[in-house]
């Protein structure tokens, strides 16, 4: 097993280096490298910017109008964008719904959608959990009920991230109840401006509306929009689940975050702290030790081999440094780490307690981060999984 880059390889790198540092906005790669908010113009801008090229769906083969780059490209492509302060791309359309619809989609579903998502035109939304159906997401209730060419859905779908900008959404809904849960769930991709569809705003601890309900009341949606086979939603949702639970773990992200927080530690003169250092020595080797773990994984598809499988051992130790980090973070600054109240600033009052401005984000960071063991599976669930279908207990 080789993890080292070949020449080729290197200059492909060098390439992408190239192409981002002079494609991507200087205010947008300013607001990443400090952790500052970015709108939805923000993303989107980079999105499409991306999608001139063909590289938002980097990941996509030729034959979807993708670059066709093989695993390591497309690693190389991920780490330069990260460590260039390329805000990371909303995966829920090029990362996870396109290669739902490239395997399991009919021609027509292919030809509608995978354009708009390409272009970084159109905005996708996840409707995967609700109340109560969580990592027990088998047991979602929203309900699709079939009547001549058009399904009725009507439930509710919850922490819907970046819902409020939802062009379209894809949903696990129930289509029966007979037999297992499993057997009975559907895949639909339903147009978010269809009547009937209601977001309403979820604000988390960081003040910040990331995440949201969506309510379906007597929602028409075509039966052409019906992803596969009917009851058939479970096997989509599980193929979804891999591509989203290895983007979570974000090895690239992490390094970038590693570096400001040796900036954030300097600048508030704790980095010659031995004890303090040391936690950051202990952080790095963790980072290195799952990026040589994503490397096992790309030199095995690399080399034709069965890829390994530890989509959730990535997702359980990737979400678990990105936590650690920000607590890292917020250690460093100490009482200027407190928590960036908007409110309070409007009104002036907290100026006299704010640190400098590389301080400011940093509890909303800690606060949000909070959600990254949870999301896409709990790592307690995860670790389950990896315990059966890695380490066969």
């Amino acid at each position: 097993m080789d993890l080292s880059f070949t020449a080729e390889e290197q200059a492909f790198r060098e390439e992408i280096r190239s192409w981002v540092q002079a494609n991507l906005p200087k205010d947008i790669s300013h607001k990443v490298h400090n952790a500052l908010r970015l709108t939805k113009d923000d993303m989107q801008r980079w999105a499409k910017i991306l999608g001139k090229k063909g590289w938002h769906g980097w990941a996509w083969p030729r034959e979807f109008g993708g670059p066709g780059w093989n695993a390591v490209q497309r690693h190389l492509f991920e780490e330069e964008c990260a460590l260039a302060g390329a805000p990371r791309v909303v995966p829920f359309g090029p990362v996870m719904v396109a290669p739902v619809i490239m395997a399991f989609g009919s021609p027509e579903q292919q030809k509608r959608h995978l354009p708009g998502i390409m272009s970084g035109e159109v905005w996708w939304s996840q409707g995967y959990s609700e109340p109560g159906s969580g990592s027990d997401l088998a047991s979602l209730k929203t309900r699709a009920e079939r009547r001549g060419d058009k399904y009725i859905v009507n439930g509710q779908k919850t922490w819907t991230t970046l819902g409020q900008y939802g062009d379209w959404i894809f949903c696990l809904v129930r289509t029966s109840s007979e037999g297992k849960p499993q057997t009975g769930i559907s895949f639909l991709l339903i147009d978010m401006k269809s009547p009937g569809i209601t977001v309403r705003p979820i604000i988390t601890l960081d003040g910040e509306h990331e995440v949201n309900e969506v309510f379906f009341d007597n929602v028409e949606v075509p039966a052409e929009n019906l992803v596969g086979q009917e009851n058939q939603g479970w096997t989509y949702a599980k193929y979804l689940l891999a591509h989203e639970r290895t983007n979570i773990a974000d090895v690239n992200r992490t390094k970038r975050e590693l570096e400001r927080l040796k900036r954030i530690a300097r600048a508030e003169g704790v980095y010659e702290d031995v004890r303090f250092r040391d936690q950051i020595a202990l952080l790095e080797v963790d980072v290195v030790a799952l990026e040589m773990m994503v490397l096992r994984v790309l030199s095995a598809e690399k080399s034709g081999k069965k890829s390994l499988d530890v989509a959730g051992l990535l997702k359980i130790r990737g979400s678990e440094l990105q936590q650690r980090y920000a607590e890292l973070m917020m250690l460093a600054a100490g009482p200027f780490s407190l928590p960036f109240i908007h409110e309070a600033m409007e009104a002036g009052w907290q100026g006299d307690y704010v640190g400098a401005a590389h301080c400011a984000p940093l509890a909303s960071t800690y606060l949000n981060y909070r959600k990254t063991t949870i999301y896409g599976g709990s790592n307690e669930v995860q670790r389950n999984i990896v315990a059966q279908t890695v380490l066969g207990v």
